[in-house]
């Protein structure tokens, strides 16, 4: 069904939409090429929310007549008024005589509503060119669709054995400050940083995306350096369930918004907000994934973790994690040193969580380890 032009052109608008890795949150990534006579005469990409969507942008930016022409989609073009109006009508009404989409929409506002649509209108509508590759770009917009919560990326740094800190809990710095930069990268694509009150309270960090004005100038922000230095922080959520964070921390500093999800309601600061009723009826903790799904009602797509073993525990054990990146460090801090998972249970190898690799990158001195549950 598809051609090697095919091919090539979605491939280009995949490259469009990835420009807005860092700043369409809540919305997906998307690209959009206008081609006529096998040639790109339009393109376009989502910026962020409230901006014209990629089909827009394309159009916006096409001096040319449309009519006949072909336009390749990232994802399906939507049917409803949002924030901006329904981009298949728009599509309609530039008289196109094909449009090919990667992927249905998972939002159940589209859904297969925007391709019904242009079909009805008598476009040519062919579905599923790339359609692995855009809603790997958009991981979490799926997952906030279909399974109700954000998708999960936790990050930690370990030394060679496996160990994040020494018994005394000194962990700076396990990794190199080319991880640590590195780190800034997850953060910034994400919705939400999430971590767990015993790093507040050991580190007291503000938990804040730091980009170097090398990374800002290099070719991956460059583009969008400008949209990136506008977009407010990622809200930070702290998993805290006696509500000891101090009023005195900084992550209290942090330009984006403080969630703490506590057993206790009771005002902590004038610039949180403590959610509770959220423990689990069994073992009276926080529930984690009720925190997901909480965070998904607030239009969250990517949650980065950054936490200690019983967070990173947790999380495994309950079956929340979705990816896990590790950046090793060529060093050993011995076996007394604290461990990357708090969790017990495991009694026969068949009981083991199992992950596979995605992705084994050099940083510096260190590796970066991506791994995916290999369920």
């Amino acid at each position: 069904m598809f051609s090697r032009a095919d091919e090539d052109f979605m491939l280009q608008a995949l490259q469009l939409a990835a420009q807005g890795l860092y700043t369409t949150e809540p919305n997906p990534r998307v690209g959009c090429l206008l081609v006529k006579d096998e040639r790109v005469i339009g393109k376009g990409w989502h910026q962020c929310a409230g901006q014209p969507h990629a089909e827009i942008e394309a159009l916006i930016h096409c001096d040319e007549d449309t009519e006949g022409a072909t336009a390749y989609v990232t994802l399906e073009p939507c049917a409803h008024h949002g924030r901006t109006p329904p981009c298949c009508d728009a599509l309609i009404e530039a008289k196109l005589a094909r449009v090919v989409v990667a992927c249905i929409d998972p939002n159940p506002q589209v859904a297969g509503g925007g391709i019904e649509r242009m079909r009805d209108a008598g476009i040519e509508v062919d579905v599923g060119l790339f359609a692995d590759k855009s809603q790997a770009l958009n991981c979490g917009f799926f997952s906030r669709m279909s399974r109700g919560r954000p998708f999960v990326r936790l990050k930690m740094a370990a030394s060679l054995d496996g160990r994040t800190a020494l018994s005394s809990g000194e962990s700076q710095w396990i990794t190199s400050e080319q991880a640590r930069q590195d780190v800034q990268h997850w953060r910034a694509r994400a919705g939400c940083i999430l971590t767990g009150v015993g790093t507040v309270l050991a580190d007291d960090p503000r938990m804040t995306v730091r980009l170097s004005q090398a990374q800002m100038e290099s070719e991956e922000y460059g583009n969008v350096a400008g949209l990136l230095m506008q977009r407010p922080q990622p809200v930070l959520a702290v998993v805290d369930s006696d509500l000891r964070t101090p009023r005195t921390a900084r992550i209290f500093e942090r330009s984006g918004g403080v969630l703490i999800y506590s057993n206790k309601n009771k005002v902590l600061s004038d610039k949180c907000e403590v959610v509770y009723h959220l423990s689990s009826s069994e073992s009276g903790q926080i529930s984690l994934d009720g925190v997901l799904r909480d965070l998904a009602t607030r239009e969250v797509n990517e949650v980065h973790v950054e936490g200690g073993a019983e967070l990173a525990g947790s999380l495994l054990r309950e079956g929340l994690l979705d990816e896990l990146i590790i950046y090793i460090a060529p060093h050993l801090l011995g076996a007394d040193a604290r461990s990357l998972f708090a969790f017990t249970g495991i009694d026969n190898m068949e009981k083991r969580p199992e992950f596979v690799f995605t992705e084994v990158t050099q940083i510096g001195p260190d590796i970066r380890l991506t791994l995916r549950p290999a369920s």
